[in-house]
């Protein structure tokens, strides 16, 4: 896979982006993190996370204190990132309805497509 390709999957993937975007706010917990996100398994935030930081877009700091404390913030190159989905995410709840109006559309055009092609076939089978 082209690397810059396998970035974008990390960067653009479900949980990805809103960790990019929780992460704008300020820097979380592991829990506080997966309370603000909401729906996102234990295990699978650990791998973004890893996943994020590994790329250079997340920083983990890990206090020596007891009980342990871990923060998850944005590198600069995580925030850069974290702006970008952070825009195409509001341009996405701004053109909800062209959406949500495009697919009505194509439901519609399916739905006759799909009954033109079975009367075609009812008929074809009646003329056996």
């Amino acid at each position: 896979m082209c690397p810059s390709r396998l970035v974008l999957e990390h960067v653009t993937s479900r949980w990805g982006v809103l960790i990019l975007i929780a992460l704008l706010d300020r820097s979380y917990r592991f829990s506080e993190l997966r309370r603000k996100i909401g729906g996102v398994s234990e295990k699978m935030l650990t791998q973004t996370l890893q996943t994020l930081e590994r790329d250079g877009f997340v920083h983990r700091d890990a206090k020596p204190v007891i009980p342990p404390r871990v923060d998850y913030s944005l590198t600069g190159l995580g925030r850069e990132a974290a702006l970008l989905v952070s825009e195409l995410g509001r341009w996405t709840e701004h053109r909800l309805a062209a959406v949500e109006e495009a697919r009505v559309r194509y439901d519609e055009t399916r739905e006759r497509h799909d009954e033109t092609r079975e009367r075609h076939d009812e008929a074809r089978v009646s003329s056996q």
